[in-house]
């Protein structure tokens, strides 16, 4: 099987758990639970899809210190191909603070750090030759490859005869559709959650979402819905799937889960469906677990779990 290439935003996390309330200047608030975890969309999605048993790459930028090493570390020892990964010298590897309030949700303090560098000049592509995916991962926290940039690396990925994907993150300079417009004529799939579909198109209802990304050239959009599953629309069908029955501990890292069981799906040829029922267990697998990428299993137990707890 050939390599997906997960390429973007690499970033460290440092989680705690759990935080109901944000303590006054000058005092200490205890937890329950501190770790360091592998973050952002990029290094979750790649670490995801080592996890499920499938070759992958990472390409990206870390910080020349102790973050970088840590997500370099991990990421190898989970088997992922991380000579994609740049190191500079004049930035800090990209970390955030997680706070995980005691329903799973979470709050964020984030630095940008090595990511803000990324551009399409680190992106080596004698070395993906024999990827079959390349998934652009963490849209509008990469000000070097947003917009113009992006839509250029993803031309020459399809020029390559990759399968092309897009992840989003919140885009807190406000400009959504103006700055992803140029990328979608050159994707074959987008993912991204319904909060940011819904800014990115100024529609509420997921199938109009989806409509005006096909109309802006995307193949297939994929809507994460959270609890609600998700929802899934190209030029032949379009269906909802229901999501799987878990308890939740943490909803970090769900999305970019998500994603990598939708990469995983598509890189093993299944129809979509069946692709998505994959993506939302391993989403669910996700949030079973305290960090971004803790909870997921590999592909015969994801399996089994897909099998017991999601709909089909």
């Amino acid at each position: 099987m050939r390599k997906i290439a997960s390429v973007g935003i690499l970033v460290a996390d440092v989680v705690a758990k759990p935080v109901s309330r944000y303590p006054e200047r000058g005092v200490c608030v205890h937890v329950e639970r501190m770790e360091l975890h592998v973050g952002g969309c990029a290094s979750n999605t790649g670490l995801a899809l080592a996890k499920l048993g499938l070759p992958v790459c990472v390409v990206g930028r870390v910080g020349q210190d102790a973050f970088g090493d840590f997500l370099l570390n991990e990421l190898q020892r989970q088997g992922v191909d991380t000579r994609g990964v740049r190191r500079t010298p004049t930035a800090g590897t990209s970390s955030t603070m997680v706070m995980v309030h005691p329903d799973g949700e979470r709050s964020f303090i984030h630095h940008m750090g090595a990511n803000a560098e990324f551009c399409p000049d680190d992106i080596d592509w004698a070395m993906l030759a024999d990827c079959a995916i390349f998934h652009l991962a963490g849209a509008y926290l990469m000000p070097r490859m947003d917009g113009m940039p992006a839509a250029q690396v993803l031309q020459e990925a399809k020029r390559r005869g990759m399968i092309t994907c897009l992840d989003t993150t919140w885009d807190a300079s406000g400009q959504w559709m103006r700055l992803l417009q140029p990328c979608l004529p050159y994707l074959d799939y987008i993912t991204p959650n319904y909060g940011e579909a819904s800014m990115l198109t100024g529609e509420t209802d997921p199938e109009k979402i989806a409509d005006r990304l096909l109309a802006e050239g995307v193949g297939t959009a994929v809507i994460k819905m959270d609890a609600r599953g998700c929802f899934v629309k190209n030029r032949a069908m379009a269906f909802h799937l229901p999501a799987c029955s878990v308890e939740v501990v943490d909803m970090l890292g769900a999305g970019d889960c998500f994603t990598a069981g939708w990469l995983a799906g598509i890189s093993m040829g299944w129809e979509l469906r069946r692709t998505a029922r994959l993506a939302n267990a391993v989403g669910a697998l996700c949030v079973s677990a305290l960090g971004a990428t803790t909870g997921v299993q590999p592909l015969k137990e994801t399996l089994q779990f897909m099998a017991r707890c999601c709909p089909e």
